[in-house]
C-alpha cells in the first residue's frame, strides 16, 4: 500500500494528535454523571427532612394528656386560667394554624418554647447535646472498632472454633434489650450482689462537688456501665456486617492471585480483602453515627444520664409537644444527614456507584 494510497494515514501521523471530544468524553460524562448522583442524593434528604417535619408535628399529638393540666402543677385553677395558658402557647388556634405556624418557625431554626421549661427548644437540646454525644460517642468509638477487629477475625477463621464463640456471643448480646441488660449491670455492680460489691454509680453524670481532674474521674466513673451496656448490645451488630461481606469477598480470583504471589495471610487480609468489604460496614458506621446524636433513650434513661434521650423521655410524660417535635426532628435530622454523607461517600470508595 503506497503513501498516495492512504493519504489520510500520513496525515493522521504528521504531528501531535488533537484531543477530541472522544478523549475528553468519558471523563465529562462521569462529572455529570456523579453531580445527578449528587443532586438526587440531596433532593431526596431535602424532602425526607421536609416529611419528617411534617410527621413530628401529627404523631405526637396522637398521645394522650393535656399539656396545660400538666403546666399547672395540678393546682384547682379556674376555667379562665386554663385558657389563658392555651392562648399563651398558642393551642386555642386551629390545627392547621398551629401546623403552619411551626413548620414556619421551624424553617428558620426556631423549634418553639418548652411547657414544662419555660425556654427555648434549642436551647434544652443545646444544653443536653454533649452529654449524649460524651456517652454515645465513647460507645459508638468501641464498638465500632471492636465490632471490625473481632468481623474480620472470625471470618478469616471460618467454622473455626473462636468464629463460632464470637457469633454465637454477637447474637446473643445483640438479642438482649439494652435497658434490661442496663438494669442488671446496675444491680449487680452498683448496688452489689453476694461477694460483689457496689463498684459503680447507680446513675447520673456526676456526683457533684468536684473540679479539675477529681471532676473528669467522677464521670468517668459515672460513665463506665452506661458504655459497657451500649458496646455489649451494639457491637454484634457491626461483627456481623463485617463478616458477612469479608467472607463474601475471600473467594475473590484476586485473592488467590496475592497468595500465589507469595503475600502472607495477614498481608493479604490487610492490603485486599478488608479494604474492599468495607463498603457494607461504612454504611452502618454512618447510620450509628447518625444515631449518636440521638443516643440511646431506653439506655440514658436506666442510667439517670443528663442527655437527649432522658430529655425526650421526659419530655413525652407530660406531653411536652414542642420539646419532643424538636427533639424528634434532630434525631431523624442526625440519620438522614448521615445517610447522605455514606451516600456520597460511596464513589469515592468504589468508582462503580454514582455512574
Amino acid at each position: 500500500m503506497t503513501a498516495e494510497a492512504t493519504p489520510s494515514l500520513v496525515e493522521a501521523t504528521d504531528g501531535p494528535a488533537e484531543a477530541g471530544p472522544s478523549v475528553r468524553g468519558p471523563k465529562a460524562r462521569t462529572r455529570t454523571a456523579y453531580l445527578r448522583y449528587v443532586a438526587g442524593k440531596l433532593g431526596g434528604a431535602a424532602v425526607s427532612l421536609l416529611a419528617v417535619l411534617v410527621t413530628s408535628f401529627f404523631l405526637f399529638r396522637l398521645i394522650p394528656g393535656d399539656p396545660v393540666k400538666y403546666m399547672t402543677g395540678g393546682r384547682q385553677v379556674s376555667a379562665e386560667q386554663l385558657a389563658n395558658y392555651r392562648k399563651e402557647f398558642g393551642l386555642d388556634l386551629p390545627m392547621w394554624e398551629q401546623f403552619t405556624d411551626y413548620c414556619g418557625k421551624a424553617l428558620t431554626g426556631d423549634l418553639g418554647t418548652s411547657y414544662q421549661f419555660r425556654a427555648p427548644v434549642i436551647d434544652k437540646i443545646t444544653e443536653a447535646l454533649p452529654n449524649t454525644l460524651l456517652l454515645t460517642g465513647t460507645a459508638f468509638v468501641l464498638y465500632t472498632a471492636l465490632g471490625i477487629f473481632i468481623g474480620t477475625r472470625s471470618a478469616w477463621r471460618n467454622g473455626g472454633l473462636s468464629d463460632r464463640v464470637n457469633t454465637g456471643l454477637a447474637l446473643t448480646l445483640y438479642s438482649i434489650p439494652s435497658f434490661w441488660l442496663g438494669l442488671l449491670l446496675i444491680i449487680v455492680f452498683s448496688v452489689g450482689m453476694g461477694p460483689i460489691p457496689g463498684l459503680f454509680p447507680t446513675g447520673g453524670m456526676e456526683s457533684g462537688g468536684k473540679e479539675g481532674f477529681a471532676y473528669v474521674m467522677d464521670v468517668a466513673h459515672h460513665l463506665i456501665l452506661p458504655v459497657v451496656t451500649l458496646v455489649a448490645v451494639e457491637y454484634g451488630q457491626t461483627l456481623l456486617v463485617t463478616r458477612s461481606a469479608l467472607l463474601d469477598e475471600m473467594g475473590s480470583d484476586y485473592l488467590t492471585t496475592a497468595r500465589a504471589k507469595g503475600l502472607r495471610d495477614d498481608l493479604v487480609r490487610r492490603r485486599h480483602a478488608v479494604p474492599n468489604a468495607l463498603l457494607p460496614t461504612v454504611t452502618l458506621i454512618f447510620i450509628n453515627l447518625g444515631r449518636t446524636v440521638a443516643g440511646v433513650i431506653l439506655v440514658e434513661t436506666v442510667f439517670s444520664w443528663p442527655g437527649l434521650g432522658g430529655l425526650f423521655y421526659q419530655a413525652l410524660s407530660v406531653p411536652d409537644l414542642p420539646l419532643v417535635q424538636g427533639l424528634f426532628f434532630v434525631f431523624a435530622a442526625a440519620v438522614i444527614v448521615m445517610n447522605t454523607l455514606a451516600d456520597l461517600i460511596y464513589p469515592l470508595l468504589d468508582p462503580r456507584v454514582g455512574r
